[in-house]
């Protein structure tokens, strides 16, 4: 018996997002953040997602979308709409991330940077997807991680919080040449 598309809605601990865990993998592996609408051939689900009135952000990663709005609509007022345009995504059998979508990548010959990569790969960025987020890695230099929150993550009340208790302490723990972890 195939039941089909199935998807329910999970609240953040940031209010302006909210994650829809789906029935399918969008990204096979992979994640991606929007925070400006972009063409379908980057990625057919988020042009769907920012055609919605209110939405501001998209992130995506195996088999959830979390979907961030600006600060003036009400949930109420964007969810049927974020729902009719996940539904279309689905019933189109389209692919989350279009031809033109280019991956991210971090990168470096410096063992530091390498020992974080693996860190943030294997211990922070799971728990911090499960909150509908993840955690980008922009650089280190001199002690200084810089990283990017962004899905639920970004404008969350509790992410500085997040970020020194949580990552900044996690990685201190085993790069003792870290001094300090921010959000750029």
């Amino acid at each position: 018996m195939d039941l089909g598309f199935r998807m329910h809605a999970e609240r953040t601990p940031n209010p302006n997002s909210v994650k829809w865990v789906l029935s399918q993998d969008l990204a096979s592996g992979r994640a991606a953040h929007f925070d400006a609408p972009v063409p379908p051939q980057v990625s057919p689900l988020a042009a769907r997602l920012f055609a919605v009135p209110g939405v501001a952000g998209v992130f995506m990663t195996g088999n959830q979308v979390t979907v961030t709005k600006r600060e003036d609509p009400e949930w109420t007022d964007l969810a049927q709409g974020v729902v009719d345009a996940i539904k279309a995504f689905s019933a189109a059998g389209e692919e989350a991330l279009g031809p033109d979508f280019e991956e991210a990548t971090a990168g470096s010959d410096d063992p530091i940077v390498s020992r974080i990569l693996e860190i943030l790969d294997r211990d922070i960025r799971p728990a911090v997807e499960m909150d509908g987020g993840d955690i980008v890695f922009v650089g280190y230099e001199e002690g200084q991680l810089q990283v990017s929150l962004v899905g639920a993550c970004a404008g969350c009340p509790s992410s500085t919080v997040t970020l020194r208790m949580g990552i900044e302490a996690r990685l201190k723990e085993e790069i003792p040449e870290l001094r300090e972890v921010i959000s750029v």
